[in-house]
């Protein structure tokens, strides 16, 4: 994943630690799920942030921007409600061993027991001739 996902998983990592506020987390993870351009750790994040929508409506909204066309994504500072943090402790748990620590690390020889690119462009050129 990317380097905002590891910023993300250090939020996660802090938070179920016991080493950060849930409002700080909130505010946190919101920023990088509006602005993340990678729809893995969108969908990751997305347990979370269901959590934080039902616990705190409009943690994100929509401005004009004066740059043209679009929106800008800016987020809300509001406290985050105690009767919800059991639920985000739980969904930031769950996220973090999911999306980072249970991912199947991929080695070096795994990678390299396919065909090569130059035996891919082989049989390509070859499918494109014999059709």
């Amino acid at each position: 994943m990317s380097s905002g996902s590891s910023a993300a998983r250090e939020l996660l990592a802090a938070y179920v630690a016991g080493r950060m506020p849930a409002d700080r987390l909130v505010s946190g993870i919101a920023a990088e799920y509006y602005r993340s351009p990678d729809a893995r750790q969108r969908t990751a994040l997305r347990p979370v942030m269901d959590v934080i929508e039902r616990a705190a409506p409009g943690v994100a909204r929509l401005a004009r921007t004066e740059a043209g066309a679009g929106f800008e994504i800016q987020l809300a500072e509001r406290p985050f409600p105690e009767a919800f943090e059991s639920a985000l402790q739980e969904a930031a748990a769950s996220v973090l061993a999911a999306a980072w620590r249970a991912a199947p690390q991929v080695a070096a020889a795994d990678v390299a027991t396919g065909p090569g690119f130059w035996s891919r462009l082989v049989g390509r050129v070859r499918r494109l001739f014999s059709a």
